[in-house]
C-alpha cells in the first residue's frame, strides 16, 4: 500500500475497510468466487494447498504490504488455493470489482500490482523448490523470519499444529525442530506464543530462500522503482 502513489491512495482509501485478522480465519476457499481482496497491514496470510487426504502445506505467504489473490485482478476470479490467516494482525479490505476498474484508469496502480503478481508467482516457485530441497530446520527458520517481518513484533501467537500445517509436516517433527532452535537460543516458545530472541542466528540457519525473496521484493519495490523515483 505504501508503495502506491498518493493520488492512487486517495481514490482507494474511501473504498477500503480496516479489519482485524484472526489466526486460522479463512479468507477464500479454493474454487470459490473472490469478491474482496485484502492489503495486509500486519500479520501473515497463507496460500494453502489441501490434498484429498486432508494433508495441507503452505505454497505462498502474503505479508505486510502484500495483497491476497492478486491473480484475481488479471482475469482469474476464483480462488486457486485456500487463503487463511496464519499470524493475526490487520488488513484493508476492498472490492475486487472496484479495484479491477481502477486498474483500467490508473497506469501506476496497474504497474505496481503487475509487479506484485510477478513477485507472488516467483514466491510460489521459490517455495516449491524450498519444500523439496531444504531441511525442515532451514524451512522453519525461513518461515519464522518471514513471520517476524510481518508480525511487526518480536512476539506473536503460533502453535506447533499450525506451523506443521504450514510446513507440510507432522506436529511431532515441528516440536523437535522448535526444541533445537530453542536450545540454540534463537527462539522462546511458551503456550502457543513464540518470541524471536536471536534473529541473526535464524538468518544464518535459514535456507537461501528467505534472502532470495527479500532481495526480489526490494528489487521490485525499492525506492528507485517508485513512480517519480
Amino acid at each position: 500500500m505504501l508503495a502506491l502513489p498518493p493520488a492512487t491512495l486517495a481514490r482507494l482509501t474511501p473504498e477500503m475497510e480496516l479489519i482485524q485478522t484472526e489466526s486460522g480465519a479463512v479468507i477464500d476457499h479454493v474454487n470459490g468466487l473472490i469478491q474482496h481482496l485484502y492489503f495486509v497491514n500486519r500479520g501473515i496470510v497463507s496460500m494453502v494447498k489441501v490434498m484429498r487426504d486432508g494433508r495441507s502445506v503452505e505454497v505462498g505467504a502474503i505479508g505486510v504490504e502484500g495483497i491476497t489473490d492478486s491473480n484475481a485482478l488479471f482475469g482469474v476470479d476464483v480462488a486457486i488455493t485456500e487463503t487463511m490467516v496464519q499470524v493475526p494482525g490487520s488488513a484493508l479490505k476492498i472490492s475486487r470489482t472496484f479495484l479491477s476498474r481502477e486498474l483500467e484508469r490508473d497506469r501506476d496502480l496497474r504497474r505496481m500490482l503487475e509487479r506484485y503478481w510477478r513477485f507472488a508467482f516467483g514466491q510460489l516457485a521459490q517455495t516449491a523448490a524450498c519444500n523439496r530441497l531444504h531441511t525442515l530446520e532451514e524451512r522453519c527458520c525461513r518461515w519464522l523470519l518471514t513471520s517476524h517481518d510481518s508480525a511487526l513484533a518480536d512476539t506473536f501467537p503460533l502453535t506447533h499444529e499450525f506451523l506443521a500445517t504450514m510446513l507440510g509436516t507432522t506436529r511431532s517433527s515441528v516440536s523437535l525442530t522448535a526444541k533445537v532452535l530453542h536450545r540454540a537460543g534463537y527462539i522462546d516458545y511458551v503456550r502457543g506464543i513464540i518470541t524471536i530472541v536471536d534473529r541473526p542466528g535464524l538468518e544464518e540457519t535459514s535456507c537461501e530462500c528467505y534472502a532470495e525473496t527479500t532481495t526480489e521484493m526490494n528489487r521490485l519495490f525499492g525506492p528507485e522503482t517508485q513512480p517519480g523515483g
